[in-house]
Order: C-alpha cells, then sequence, then structure tokens
C-alpha cells in the first residue's frame, strides 16, 4: 500500500519509519524540507495512486483547518483523509462535511505512544465509516504494536469517535500522572525515606500500580534524581480541558482529571516538586519541551 502522510514532526517523521518498516509505500510531506519526500502538498498528491489516501499528522485548530482546506481542492472524489492529530471531535465533523462536498471521504484517529511509538507501536482509536476503515486497515495494521489488533486498535464508531475516545484517554493520562507525582512529592518531603528513586523502582514489578509512566518516572528519576533541571511549570494540550468540558455537559462526575487539569493551572503560579514529576513525565513519553528550573 502506497499512502501520504502530511506532518513529520515528532510523531509524523516515527510514524512514516514505522510504516516503510511494515514494507508501505510512504511520501511525505512537511513545511521542513529536510524531512520531507516533496516539496508541496500539490506533489504529494500527484504522487499517490489513485483512490488517494492520505494522512494528516499536524497539530490541531488552524494548521489542520488549512491542510484540510488544501486537500479539500487537490484530491479527488473516492480519496480519503485521515486525521491522526489532536483535533477536537467537532472538528471531525465539519471537516467531514467540507470534504463530503467534494466527494472525499474522511476518518479520524485517535493515536497514542508518543516518541516511543517508533519502538513500541502506537494505540489506535479510530472513527468513521466501516469501509473507510477497512481500506486504511494496512496502516492501521503497521502502526499498532504486534500481536492481537484488539489490544492496540479499535474501530470506536462514526466519524468523531476516535478522537473523542483520545480525549478521554489523555483525560485519564492527566489523572495517573498526577497521582504518580503527587505520591513522588509525598515520598520526598519524608526524611524518614532515604531511598526514592528505589522506592518507586521496587514498584515496577509485582505491585498493583506498575504501569509504563511508573517506568518512565522512574528513568527521569534516573536522569536527574532530583529534579534539578526541570521547571514545574506544566502545559496542558487541550484535551485535558475538553475532557472536563464534556463530563460538564453530560453531568458526568469527573473530580480526579478535573483535580488534575486544575493542578497544571496551579503549577503556573506556585513552585511545585509534583509538577516537576508531572512535566518529567510529560518530557518522557510525549518529547513534550519541559522549562529549565529557575
Amino acid at each position: 500500500m502506497h499512502f501520504g502522510l502530511i506532518g513529520l514532526g515528532k510523531m509524523g517523521f516515527n510514524m512514516r519509519e514505522r510504516a516503510r518498516r511494515a514494507g508501505l509505500e510512504v511520501t511525505g510531506y512537511d513545511r521542513n524540507p529536510e524531512v520531507a519526500d516533496v516539496a508541496s502538498i500539490e506533489e504529494l498528491v500527484a504522487a499517490l495512486p489513485t483512490p488517494r489516501v492520505v494522512w494528516v499528522m499536524v497539530p490541531a485548530g488552524e494548521i489542520t483547518d488549512a491542510v484540510v482546506k488544501e486537500l479539500c481542492e487537490k484530491l479527488s472524489p473516492g480519496d480519503l483523509v485521515i486525521d491522526g492529530g489532536n483535533s477536537r471531535f467537532t472538528e471531525d465533523q465539519r471537516h467531514a462535511a467540507e470534504l463530503a462536498e467534494k466527494g472525499i471521504h474522511f476518518a479520524d484517529c485517535g493515536v497514542s505512544g508518543g516518541v516511543w511509538g517508533l519502538q513500541n507501536g502506537y494505540g489506535l482509536m479510530a472513527g468513521g465509516e466501516a469501509q473507510d476503515i477497512e481500506t486504511a486497515m494496512p496502516i492501521f495494521d503497521a502502526l499498532r504494536p504486534e500481536g492481537v489488533r484488539a489490544d492496540s486498535f479499535v474501530h470506536v464508531g462514526g466519524i468523531g469517535a476516535g478522537h473523542y475516545a483520545k480525549m478521554v484517554h489523555n483525560g485519564i493520562e492527566y489523572g495517573l500522572m498526577q497521582s504518580y507525582a503527587e505520591g513522588y512529592q509525598l515520598l520526598a518531603a519524608k526524611d524518614i525515606i532515604t531511598d526514592l528513586p528505589g522506592t518507586f523502582r521496587a514498584w515496577q514489578k509485582g505491585t498493583v500500580v506498575r504501569s509504563w509512566l511508573l517506568d518512565l518516572l522512574v528513568k527521569a528519576l534516573e536522569e536527574d534524581p532530583g529534579l534539578e533541571n526541570i521547571d514545574d511549570y506544566v502545559e496542558d494540550s487541550g484535551e485535558g480541558r475538553w475532557t472536563v468540558e464534556e463530563a460538564i455537559a453530560n453531568a458526568i462526575p469527573a473530580p480526579a482529571i478535573t483535580a488534575a487539569l486544575f493542578a497544571r493551572f496551579e503549577s503556573r503560579e506556585d513552585s511545585s516538586p509534583a509538577m516537576k514529576m508531572v512535566s518529567a513525565l510529560r518530557h518522557q513519553f510525549g518529547g513534550h519541551a519541559t522549562r529549565p528550573a529557575k
């Protein structure tokens, strides 16, 4: 299978490589000519066999809007666009309607795996028509981890469902990171604890709190035992806010996720060892930038 990939940043670059290793042909475009295979979206479209499949992996919002608009003008009826970025699910429905006016199909896909996806594979949550999902299945199978498909890929539902599931996934992620971080701060504050990194390391096997995030927490402490090089300012990329907004809209109590989001807001005002750990974890799994310690 031959498909196009627009956006070769931290995740898109690795996704292209993983797909190629799986035997797929990928033509990639990025505004950075050093990583792009073609010089423009027009050249990318010309390079693809019909019906074309184009995976969009750019930041949500105005940039995604601009790419979808350009694809509306350059693709043909029967082609398929997949938004694999972190767009809000309501935007998926708008983009699908815009493309449908030209006979172009649309699907959305929540992608989890961060900078480790090349090595480990990506967890994928797709939304769209069954026929479009089936068309793109070779791509999904190339990107996900090896093994049973249902363990790392799901066709969640209609258009927008994939990004809705990814939004909730990231809301849960907020709560998990906050819990680990608060535990870190509590342990760090107690004078009878003499091996803080070792405590977390001992939780990695056999305990009910073991997880990949815990593994990354240990890795962060190995690299910077006191987190002295990281500021406690923690950004939020949108999905946490959207999750809380959806909880309010549907009268669903989500106190842990909401508190984790508010803790990030608070991190921008006060010094907090816990928020240093949240910042360190975001850097470990997603390559998100940290601020140097003040």
